[in-house]
């Protein structure tokens, strides 16, 4: 799912969409980007550090010019480009924000502006090589998923260090999101591991270039030969797999929010069991590609005080942003919702419960 860059548009076309008649639609939130780069880890082209890309929403300062703005097939809601940060509170909670696979933090803009609008500094990481927010994907990331959670610790470590932003975080009061394999990338930033005897189970078929079942995003890019050689004769992401049970918990990080979550059947119950901080999962029974038996149900059970809620008419697509005009014409697959409840309606149902739990569980000391 490619995801372009920011487009300024006055005329999208946004049928159905009421969010900007709510209050959180009304509330001033800035947008600025980071280009950073994580010098203890390699771009999977080149011998270069690897690209961390941040996109920030957060309290804008009163005044700020809001823009109805565009990325790819996804209409994104109000925003102020590069504002001035609100004068207070004088030190925000932040959220890291994880994407699905293939996707964008912009994909989730209609999560991440709700809670800016309350209060919190959100920071959405672009995964490098498997983000459509870069010129091209790179397939060696879609096997090596735990280079995710290590690049939210990145941003954390930019993030504090930040001349602007640094002074503004409440380091006490750092929370995690995620959706789909962003799911995962929160779990794994909480403690979850992965079971390498489950995962080289699952990687077994692309190995042996029999019925490999790449995610749809890139399917159709590669053949199953491809990915069988390089899964066996690659040195470098024999190496990055090689890391697949290893411990990514940032202990700073102090509560998780898990939408649509994948992986769960192959995590370490161990692992699971051992996350004391809480944790909130939501699945629907309509999504076809996460569907809660194998995801959310496995780790309800094995994480001790983890709250999980199943939605009945949400599809797995249902939880990236309201798509444009464009996204409805060219990108039907992420674009179409089941009947019965419009995409925008479901996001104010979880924007509120995503403010609820923050608001508990991130609360002052």
């Amino acid at each position: 799912m490619k995801v372009g860059r920011l487009i300024s548009s006055a005329s999208l076309c946004l049928a159905g969409w009421t969010l900007a008649s709510s209050a959180l639609a009304q509330a001033p939130v800035g947008l600025m980007q980071r280009l950073w780069t994580d010098p203890a880890r390699k771009a999977w082209s080149g011998d270069v550090a690897r690209p961390l890309r941040v996109t920030l929403w957060y309290p804008a300062v009163a005044d700020a010019t809001m823009e109805v703005l565009s990325a790819g097939p996804f209409a994104l809601e109000p925003v102020a480009p590069g504002a001035a940060p609100a004068a207070g509170p004088a030190r925000l909670p932040l959220l890291l924000l994880s994407h699905g696979t293939g996707g964008s933090a912009l994909s989730m803009s209609w999560l991440a502006r709700a809670l800016a609008a309350q209060g919190y500094l959100v920071a959405g990481v672009d995964h490098h090589g498997n983000t459509g927010a870069e010129a091209e994907y790179r397939l060696e990331a879609f096997f090596v998923w735990w280079d995710r959670p290590r690049d939210l610790s990145a941003a954390i470590d930019r993030l504090l260090a930040d001349p602007l932003w640094g002074p503004r975080i409440d380091a006490q009061r750092i929370g995690v999101v995620g959706f789909s394999l962003g799911g995962y990338t929160a779990l794994a930033a909480l403690g979850a591991r992965l079971d390498p005897a489950a995962l080289e189970r699952f990687h077994r078929p692309c190995v042996q270039a029999q019925q490999c079942q790449l995610p749809p995003e890139i399917a159709a890019r590669y053949p199953a030969s491809d990915v069988s050689r390089l899964l066996r004769e690659d040195p470098r992401l024999n190496a990055g797999l090689a890391q697949a049970g290893d411990d990514w918990r940032d202990p700073r990080i102090r509560a998780g929010l898990a939408l649509a979550p994948v992986m769960g059947a192959l995590m370490s119950p161990e692992s699971l069991a051992a996350i004391r901080a809480p944790l909130h999962l939501i699945a629907s029974q309509a999504d076809d590609q996460a569907p809660p038996a194998m995801t959310v149900q496995p780790v309800a059970a094995a994480v001790p005080g983890a709250t999980v809620q199943v939605l009945q008419d949400a599809s797995h697509y249902s939880f990236l942003s309201p798509c444009n005009e464009f996204g409805r014409q060219r990108a039907a697959g992420i674009c179409c919702d089941p009947p019965g409840r419009p995409r925008e309606q479901l996001h104010r149902q979880l924007q509120a419960e995503a403010l609820a739990f923050f608001s508990r569980t991130l609360a002052p000391r």
